[in-house]
């Protein structure tokens, strides 16, 4: 488990999330991006999950955390490059009420059902 943080630019702060998240790595994970935002005071926390190899419901609390620190800043977050079955993972926790997914490669139930009777 690592995260890189690249300098920001344009008000966006990435971090590219890679091995695995489990609650024994959400805790350094959340260590280290908090105090990347604390520096930085981005607008935008890109989160890219092209690296995660295993994400278990800590996943969801690091998101969810990250979004209630953006938020209080008024700054928002995105997650990106999510493999496919932490996508789905995310759909179904409703991340996408609260980060911008703006790659989505999954389709949800309601909209595999509304292709086959369309």
């Amino acid at each position: 488990m690592a995260v890189y943080i690249d300098s920001p630019e344009h008000g966006v702060l990435m971090c590219r999330l890679t091995g695995e998240i489990d609650h024994h790595s959400a805790r350094w994970l959340r260590m280290d991006i908090d105090t990347a935002i604390s520096d930085h005071k981005p607008k935008i926390l890109r989160l890219d999950f092209s690296g995660v190899t295993f994400m278990d419901s800590s996943g969801i609390g690091l998101v969810m955390g990250r979004y209630k620190n953006m938020k209080l800043s008024g700054g928002s977050v995105e997650l990106t490059n999510m493999p496919e079955y932490i996508e789905k993972v995310m759909l179904m926790a409703g991340m996408d009420k609260l980060a911008d997914m703006p790659q989505r490669n999954s389709v949800t139930a309601d909209e595999r059902q509304g292709e086959k009777n369309g």
